[in-house]
């Protein structure tokens, strides 16, 4: 049978894709459903088809999964940041478990049996809720023409007004509801992404877990913030609120923070402590949104860099110093390289902050630096431990290492190279590029950084092979 768009068809879920999406089959051909878990049957309306499979949208569930629970957020299935919340935990953590398992599979090329060997079970959550400690949310006007606050719908950026997200800290809605007052009250314009006229264009929320301090950056669109005595004012009613501040981006931009921040009240930073580290984190730091499974994140990463404080360690991709100061307690001397000049800034005061003098830290794409660093020095006849580190730890971007800087990492042939990663997919490709170069898988385990989401993040160990060591890649 030939299916055509908006066609309703009845289908048992059996699969789920690397989106969270259900996948079933009518006659051997299958079909993508959003926001339907395996396990359920349901009705849908087709509303894309390919020659060789189509996409529909959940109508009604006629028959629910024994792994379907009540979602907390009404609002998940039209705002898309909660792709897994009708399914049950367990099932959820199988979910992220398999990705990764796949992934290497698929597009690594490791043998099912070499993936068996060196995977760790996932690292669950107890508290899946209220768990990020960092939130930015869209500010516009609605159809009646007031001011709200919420997020984008899933794939648009059309804002559902939601000022107390499932995710984020208890705190937020408190926030937002201040800051919408302040603007109907002062008659401040939400920005127009059509027009590209009005002034508040988001709101930047951070929560120091740990410290319970606050940070609130407005990003406007505009040099200036009319009545911020005003706002100011009505935050610091807020208990914990340490830092007031807006960030100015008046570019026709998806990019949502500004370069330039100002301050308007407290502090240009909140701090937060990890395990026995604390660190300064300002608007445009990058920090783990989940602090209590950074910890266990982190910790496994320091595990399996092996360190016994005589190792040279670079921490490539380092942000704000986060892995580099937990490395710098267990090793000799660590060297830090990122991109952003005020996250390399936050890295020196965090190491000054927890008095850690080994740890020394470069701006630049690890790209850049690293082979750079490595040419002067092989230039130069270098043989020190700069050159040939011990350990060399990665945590990039999703989109993954730079091929450059893979083949540099190869070059200076640390004894263990440890990844950390945030999409498995780009994880997968990498690894095979250093398997092929010399290395060894020896440890994967997931941790679920994002519960809800179909998001994982990894830890994997990779050991320098010797002459009598072989690996299993298909």
């Amino acid at each position: 049978m030939e299916y055509k768009k908006n066609d309703i068809i009845v289908i048992k879920i059996e699969d789920m894709g690397t989106d969270g999406e259900g996948i079933g089959k009518i006659g051997g051909f299958p079909f993508f459903v959003k926001d339907a878990v395996i396990g359920d049957t349901v009705e849908a309306k087709v509303t894309k088809v390919k020659k060789s499979y189509g996409y529909a949208r959940l109508e009604k569930v006629l028959t629910p999964s024994s792994f379907r629970v009540t979602p907390k957020c009404r609002f998940h299935r039209q705002c898309g940041g909660c792709q897994l919340q009708t399914l049950s935990y367990e099932k959820q953590l199988e979910f992220k478990q398999n990705k990764v398992r796949n992934h290497l599979m698929r597009i690594g090329g490791f043998s099912e049996a070499e993936i068996d060997r060196v995977t760790e079970p996932i690292f669950g959550m107890e508290e899946r809720f209220h768990y990020r400690n960092k939130a930015q949310f869209p500010i516009g006007t609605d159809k009646e023409g007031n001011t709200v606050a919420g997020f984008y719908a899933g794939r648009t950026h059309n804002i559902i007004a939601n000022t107390d997200c499932a995710l984020g800290a208890p705190e937020n809605k408190e926030i937002l509801e201040a800051v919408l007052s302040y603007m109907k009250e002062y008659h401040v314009k939400a920005y127009d992404e059509t027009t590209g006229e009005g002034l508040i264009r988001h709101v930047l929320i951070r929560k120091g877990f740990a410290s319970g301090e606050l940070m609130v950056c407005l990003v406007i669109n505009g040099q200036k913030l009319p009545a911020a005595d005003k706002l100011v004012s009505l935050l610091r009613k807020i208990e914990n609120m340490t830092s007031v501040s807006y960030s100015i981006n008046e570019k026709n931009t998806n990019v949502i923070m500004g370069e330039t921040i100002v301050p308007l009240w407290g502090g240009a930073s909140i701090r937060d402590t990890i395990g026995d580290v604390t660190f300064f984190i300002s608007p445009l730091s990058f920090y783990q949104v989940n602090p209590v499974q950074t910890k266990k994140l982190y910790g496994l990463a320091v595990e399996y860099a092996g360190l016994t404080g005589k190792e040279t360690v670079w921490d490539l991709y380092c942000g704000i110093g986060t892995i580099s100061l937990f490395m710098a307690r267990s090793a000799k001397q660590v060297y830090g390289v990122e991109i952003v000049p005020q996250a390399i800034e936050d890295a020196k005061a965090n190491a000054a902050l927890n008095h850690i003098d080994n740890a020394a830290f470069f701006v630049g794409k690890a790209e850049e630096v690293l082979p750079a660093f490595y040419e002067k020095k092989s230039r130069e006849g270098a043989e020190d431990a700069m050159l040939h580190p011990d350990v060399i730890v990665v945590d990039p971007p999703r989109k993954g290492c730079d091929e450059k800087c893979l083949a540099t990492m190869l070059k200076m042939r640390p004894e263990r190279i440890v990844y950390v990663s945030c999409d498995s997919a780009t994880l997968a490709r990498d690894l095979k590029i250093l398997c092929a170069g010399g290395y060894e898988l020896k440890r994967v385990r997931a941790v679920d950084q994002f519960p809800q989401t179909v998001h994982v993040e990894s830890v994997c160990l990779l050991s320098k092979l010797h002459s009598d060591h072989h690996i299993e890649v298909e």
